[in-house]
């Protein structure tokens, strides 16, 4: 085993992806998904790349000119070759179409050599004379595990491919009309109402609460909903992987108990009500990428092609806290990361002209309050995402803070304990008004319901 070679690499691979984004700007985001600068082996490809992602990121014009700006801004422009190694990754290039083929070479270069890293890694583990053999067999896996993760790339894909997992069951797509300039429904009257006929395009929309108490079912519920009006929607699941969102739309929609859809359907006519739900459902345009712990690089470049390729009306983030930095690092100042997040999703909302509906957490004060109503001074870790945030929804239920037991010692005038409700609060809206709205929460169903008085009686709301 000669491990003393020179590592694997293709020069000419790696000029043609930096000639093809010199070529044509908008390649980018067919290859910002899974390609990463320390992907190149040559360390003046990398800075090219590195600069190529701050300028797209940045919605900034990428051309020979514009990168040997940023190059020369960084002194780095004479370092790496001057305009001559520009010149030269252009003259290398037969084409730019092919930009994802030549990354694709470039990324397996790239893990040959974490391959050939890991193993000598490996090697020296088995030459640690005290290391512990359990120990020692554990940082093995670990290392080629990683390499693995880092090579796991998905995308987004229709959930009628989920769907057809969980029932085996085909449905055809239709193509929509153009709604490229509407608002996005909500699904909800009163929502609606106050959102001036819904979600706005290239409006940021921060959808907050604390954990179980239903950001993500809300979320499905607006996904659905928006959907149902032609609406293609996008959604980046960066906890919940793509069985569980199936399996929380099916049970929304056909009100089956979502704990019966998990286990087996034993009952007739649940199987149909499932049947019929996962055939509207997989009618609607909805995408879904469950990759965990992506950049907004990484989610920008994705969504823009599924915009060009398929259209997108509307995208759903769950959850803001789970997006990496641009570094992909988590042990600097959170704090800043997520402030810099918080820009590149507003900036992304207005990029591709689009409501971005992003999940966040709230921070742990709100459970040592008396109130336990949500503040904007309760979002998590960053005070930016209030201000960068076009809409601040917060989700409220005083049951998941007071048991009835202790509800009925504080209320004695008889208020009926507060079960299965709960109160969407519109803390900023920053072209409308702030309001709330009361809703039921089935949570079998995965399902909010909205509440609407009408002569003094209480009606859910049909929408």
């Amino acid at each position: 085993m000669q491990l003393d070679r020179l590592p694997p690499h293709d020069i000419i691979a790696e000029q043609s992806v930096i000639g093809s984004i010199l070529l044509d700007g908008e390649s980018i985001t067919k290859i910002s998904g899974f390609l990463i600068p320390e992907h190149f082996y040559r360390e003046a490809h990398r800075h090219c790349y590195k600069i190529c992602l701050d300028l797209f990121s940045n919605s900034e014009s990428i051309n020979q000119v514009t990168l040997s700006q940023a190059l020369k801004a960084r002194d780095l422009l004479e370092n790496i070759g001057g305009q001559e190694l520009l010149n030269t990754c252009i003259d290398v290039t037969p084409t730019s179409v092919e930009i994802v083929s030549y990354a694709k070479i470039v990324e397996k270069s790239a893990i040959q050599r974490n391959l050939i890293n890991a193993g000598r890694k490996i090697i020296e583990l088995g030459y640690e004379e005290y290391l512990e053999t359990d120990s020692a067999l554990s940082n093995a896996e670990d290392t080629l595990f990683n390499i693995r993760k880092d090579t796991s790339q998905r995308d987004f894909f229709h959930m009628r491919d989920q769907f057809q997992e969980i029932l085996e069951k085909d449905s055809p797509v239709n193509d929509e009309d153009d709604l490229s300039t509407s608002p996005i429904s909500t699904g909800f009257i009163n929502l609606n109402e106050i959102f001036m006929g819904g979600f706005q395009r290239s409006d940021m929309v921060v959808l907050a609460a604390r954990p179980s108490i239903g950001k993500s079912m809300l979320g499905i519920n607006f996904a659905i909903n928006a959907a149902k009006e032609n609406m293609i929607v996008g959604i980046f699941s960066l906890e919940m992987g793509r069985e569980q969102i199936a399996q929380r739309m099916i049970a929304s929609e056909s009100r089956v108990n979502m704990e019966e859809i998990r286990k087996g359907i034993t009952s007739s006519a649940n199987q149909t009500r499932v049947i019929d739900a996962v055939g509207l459902l997989s009618d609607l345009n909805i995408y879904t990428d469950d990759t965990p712990f992506q950049t907004v690089v990484e989610m920008r470049g994705k969504a823009r092609r599924l915009q060009l390729e398929r259209g997108l009306d509307f995208l759903i983030i769950d959850y803001m806290q789970l997006i990496n930095s641009n570094t992909g690092r988590r042990d600097g100042n959170r704090a800043q990361e997520v402030s810099e997040i918080s820009r590149q999703l507003k900036g992304l909302a207005r990029d591709l002209n689009i409501p971005v509906l992003a999940i966040s957490q709230l921070s742990r004060a709100i459970e040592h309050r008396q109130s336990h109503r949500p503040l904007l001074s309760d979002l998590r870790e960053s005070g930016s995402i209030e201000q960068d945030a076009d809409v601040v929804m917060f989700i409220h239920r005083e049951e998941k803070y007071i048991t009835e037991e202790d509800w009925n010692k504080t209320h004695p005038e008889g208020q009926p304990y507060p079960r299965q409700l709960a109160e969407i609060i519109i803390a900023k809206h920053r072209n409308g008004r702030v309001d709330s709205v009361e809703m039921t929460v089935q949570e079998q169903y995965g399902l909010f319901r909205e509440i609407m008085s009408r002569s003094g009686q209480l009606m859910e709301s049909t929408i």
